[in-house]
């Protein structure tokens, strides 16, 4: 009987801190709260900027298919653009915080580095999904006239993680 009792606590034992861990997980664990701020942050800076998104498959796909476009990498030079960046890309830097005024001269600036062709299919992209540097980017190109402007979120991070070529600043 004694045996029988010793069991049933070391069951009852287990279920407890199996109950317990489950909570444990969400406490220690990923932070959907944090993963739910983050989506809805872009979700209204993409909503503020007026700019389309693409995906990392998808910005890939075009380059491969050699589509015309300008691919805007917002990072500074020294630290970021110089080391890698995306093929192509062209380095115009942004801060990360977003930018509700930009001045005259900044403005273009901007103009001439995106050039004349308001339909031209413009990329912009920072480092990562919580950087704003894209967003400013991305949203100064739509206040200038730009029609065709994307944002890539995912950044140099995701292109790295997905093993894609990067080149270097010469």
């Amino acid at each position: 009987m004694r045996g029988w009792k010793f069991a049933a606590l070391v069951g009852l034992s287990m279920v407890v801190l199996l109950a317990y861990a489950g909570g444990a997980w969400a406490l220690f664990g990923p932070k959907e709260l944090d993963n739910e701020k983050l989506v809805i942050k872009f979700h209204n800076e993409v909503v503020r900027g007026g700019y389309k998104v693409v995906d990392t498959a998808t910005l890939k796909k075009w380059l491969d298919q050699k589509r015309p476009m300008l691919i805007v990498d917002t990072m500074p030079y020294d630290a970021s653009y110089k080391k890698h960046h995306i093929p192509t890309a062209k380095q115009f830097e942004f801060p990360v915080q977003e930018v509700t005024q930009l001045d005259a001269k900044r403005q273009e600036a901007y103009r001439k580095f995106l050039g004349p062709d308001k339909d031209r299919l413009i990329v912009v992209y920072c480092g990562f999904p919580k950087c704003g540097r894209s967003h400013n980017g991305a949203m100064w190109a739509v206040k200038l006239g730009y029609r065709n402007v994307y944002r890539y979120p995912g950044g140099i991070k995701a292109w790295l993680e997905a093993d894609y070529p990067v080149e270097e600043a010469d």
